[in-house]
């Protein structure tokens, strides 16, 4: 334990050296002698996890409701979870069913607004702010990035990508207001130069000075920095501290390989992506895991792929693009093969809820203060459906319990969820979007 001598370190404590800050995850000696507990002042964090296309709703949705429920053949990848999560059906997002549009543009277009997004292939997009964007103002003055939007998926933001939609519809999930939607970040390099880059404004738009200087690590760069630091803590937070930066070197090494990979054809990807899918969606996982030990940010979203992807997955056996598949018209092949991309997808999900579970943060997990939802914007592909979404919602912030399947009235807007997510993470709300009340997730 830290000694007690009547100091404590500042939570905003960075490590800083040659133009680089690293911030730090919530340690003992961060509270002050014979202190208030350390609950009294837990961060809470909300996480989106995207997958497209839809689901397969006859292996995805459990046949039971309430605490016992079998986990099918999708979900079976986080049964050990299930203590975890709250399988949630029988919501609808009821703005992308009255928009005008392609049918995957306005689902995802709306999905955490639960606003009917413009009908346009132009630069006039028009949508909702999403109720992470809500989070994130509310936690802007206490975090260094207020959010983060990542994908696994090309992310332009202009053209036409669904039926005289715009690609702001498919490719990203997270809109600041009415008309800003915010672009993802697809290459680990650009995540992780935003969570531990430069803190000297002149080196800002040097690219290519910052890219050499990021050819030596970061905790190198702040060796005596985290050295005088790590001299004062107790043995529990040198702990701690080494876990941590040991993560921070792993995502390092993992871009660094990226980067000077031999498997990647000549300019088949931006510098910094892994060529293995499995290898890409791990990295990106790991990078929101560390911004959020360190209070660097407290809200994320990710897509696994934009909406109305064609990603193939040989590497599961299915070399078919994705969302061809999806229509498969009763083609039980072409049902076996999605069936096999959705678990596949949960697979992914199951580490990134290990990670979580495994990151002591204060007096428990980043899992035991997170509300992490997991889902589509679709429910059927096949008939674009926006009823009865495959949704879970993973974590204990707000003392949420798991093991339960919650099945809401059915028709009832997923903005109940959001506001239900919205209280749990700390701030206030009694409605959003075309909320009816706040969906109960404790029966």
């Amino acid at each position: 334990m830290t000694p007690l001598t009547g100091k404590h370190i500042d939570r905003r404590t960075l490590l800083r050296g040659a133009g680089t800050a690293i911030a730090i995850p919530f340690l003992d000696a961060m509270l002050p002698a014979f202190g208030a507990p350390k609950s009294a002042k837990q961060a809470r964090r909300v996480g989106v996890v995207y997958v497209p296309n839809g689901i397969v709703m006859k292996d995805w949705l459990p046949g039971k409701t309430g605490t016992d429920f079998a986990f099918t053949r999708i979900l079976k990848p986080i049964e050990k979870f299930r203590e975890d999560i709250v399988v949630v059906s029988g919501l609808s997002n009821h703005a992308a069913q009255k928009a005008k549009g392609g049918g995957h543009a306005k689902a995802s277009g709306s999905f955490l607004s639960c606003a009917q997004p413009k009908y346009t292939a132009g630069a006039d997009v028009r949508a909702g702010v999403t109720f992470d964007q809500v989070l994130a103002r509310q936690f802007a003055a206490d975090t260094r990035v207020p959010s983060l939007q990542i994908g696994c998926e090309d992310a332009r933001m202009i053209g036409n990508c669904d039926t005289g939609s715009s690609c702001a519809y498919t490719n990203t999930l997270s809109w600041k207001d009415e008309e800003t939607p915010l672009a993802v970040e697809v290459n680990p390099r650009s995540v992780f130069e935003r969570l531990f880059g430069t803190v000297d404004p002149s080196l800002d738009p040097e690219t290519r000075a910052r890219r050499a200087l990021y050819k030596k690590s970061i905790l190198d760069l702040t060796r005596e920095t985290t050295k005088s630091l790590v001299s004062t803590l107790g043995a529990q937070d040198k702990r701690k501290m080494d876990e941590y930066l040991t993560s921070i070197r792993e995502v390092e090494a993992r871009i660094a390989k990226a980067e000077s990979d031999p498997e990647i054809p000549l300019g088949e990807k931006p510098s910094g992506i892994p060529f293995q899918y499995i290898e890409y969606v791990k990295l990106m996982f790991d990078l929101q895991v560390v911004a959020f030990q360190a209070d660097i940010s407290r809200v994320s979203t990710m897509m696994l792929g934009r909406e109305g992807s064609v990603r193939t997955y040989p590497e599961i056996g299915v070399p078919d693009p994705h969302h061809p598949l999806t229509h498969h018209r009763g083609h039980p092949d072409f049902i076996e093969k999605v069936t096999k991309i959705n678990t596949f997808h949960v697979e992914l999900f199951s580490y990134f809820l290990e990670r979580l579970k495994a990151t002591q943060d204060g007096d428990g997990t980043l899992l035991d203060h997170s509300t992490i939802l997991y889902g589509a914007a679709l429910s059927d592909g096949n008939q674009h459906s926006n009823h009865n979404l495959p949704l879970i919602v993973a974590g204990h912030a707000g003392n949420q319990r798991g093991g339960m399947h919650v099945a809401a009235k059915p028709m009832t807007p997923a903005a109940n969820l959001f506001v239900n997510m919205m209280n749990r993470a700390g701030v206030t709300a009694e409605k959003f979007g075309d909320s009816t009340g706040i969906l109960d997730l404790s029966v």
